[in-house]
């Protein structure tokens, strides 16, 4: 276990410099920041004056060791946009889209699972292929359209729920979260089910197939030679070993999600990290997209990192062969 430790943090190690590497050359190849601060009106004067104070004087070897340095202290500079330092301005804007991710993902897995389940162990009833039949649609359709149907359907026609923003929120200890008051959760309501839609087509389909698999291996059928209960095989021994493939894709789109809510986010007008995005590039806000690219970088590797430890807690076999190993 220690030894897979060690191993997870030295890739997560190489891949976050070649991040950060790649992050660094955003300044030279996206454009001048210099133009970008003092505009295109600006003398030669001010921006070698401001050349030298932000340090692009300097050989190229030490402007890149004192960017690594400023990130692992948790400084990404300032945002030529807004004036601000930008890892305040992600702080501010993350849990908009943490909340958005996780409600999503949790209503797919918590409707995904079950109905993936039922389609395989009842997978000749009509039921099951009218299950399959919406999946292929949930699948197959794109998040803005989804997201404007929703728009259409409960905010135009029926008025039931906002249309954009976060609605009404809540400071604790610096995080502000709209899941404490109603017209929150009523705000959330649409973003999340948007997200929601694609992401429960495929855990159930592949919850589906993972589940038909596992029902035909030798061991399924030995249970129910010892005359074991269909429901102590499905769920005991079928499920279990389903679930591993999923807590793996689970984990993946999780961080897809934070990282690519852009389009949803711009149907809703949701204030997080992708509009911020997506405002950053419209402004050519170098250092703002560069944050963004580390940030989710970190998220994704460490969300595999949980992954990676969740196997350990769902198949204690592969404990025992790793810890041989």
């Amino acid at each position: 276990m220690v030894g897979f430790l060690l191993n997870r943090l030295l890739q997560i190690t190489i891949v976050m410099f070649i991040v950060i590497a790649i992050a660094f050359s955003m300044f030279t190849y996206l454009g001048d920041p210099l133009v970008a601060i003092l505009g295109a009106d600006s003398t030669p004067a001010q921006r070698a004056a401001l050349r030298a104070e932000l340090g692009l004087d300097r050989p190229i070897i030490v402007q890149f060791a004192s960017y690594v340095g400023n990130i692992l202290s948790g400084d990404f500079g300032i945002s030529y946009r807004l004036g601000r330092p930008v890892g305040a301005v992600l702080a501010e804007r993350f849990p908009a889209t943490f909340e958005l991710a996780v409600s999503g993902m949790l209503i797919a897995v918590v409707v995904g699972i079950p109905a993936g389940v039922y389609a395989a162990i009842y997978k000749n009833r009509l039921s099951s292929r009218i299950i399959m039949g919406a999946s292929l649609f949930g699948i197959s359709l794109p998040s803005f359209f989804m997201g404007v149907l929703l728009i259409w359907v409960f905010s135009v026609n029926l008025m039931w729920l906002p249309s954009y923003g976060r609605g009404t929120t809540v400071d604790i200890a610096g995080w502000k979260t709209g899941l404490l008051t109603l017209d929150g959760l009523r705000a959330l309501l649409m973003p999340a089910l948007t997200i929601a839609v694609f992401q429960i087509a495929m855990i159930m389909r592949l919850v589906r197939a993972e589940m038909l698999e596992v029902m035909r291996s030798d061991y399924i059928r030995f249970a129910r030679a010892r005359g074991l209960s269909e429901r102590s095989v499905n769920f005991r021994h079928a499920l279990r070993n389903t679930l591993i493939p999923v807590v793996t894709v689970v984990g993946v789109q999780l961080g897809s999600v934070i990282a690519f809510a852009v389009i949803t986010e711009a149907v809703f007008q949701w204030p997080g990290l992708g509009l911020l995005f997506l405002q950053s590039v419209a402004a050519a806000d170098v250092s703002m997209m560069a944050a963004y690219l580390i940030v989710i970088a970190a998220l994704f590797v460490f969300i595999n990192l949980i992954v990676d430890l969740l196997y350990f807690a769902i198949d204690p076999r592969i404990s025992i062969s790793s810890g041989k190993g």
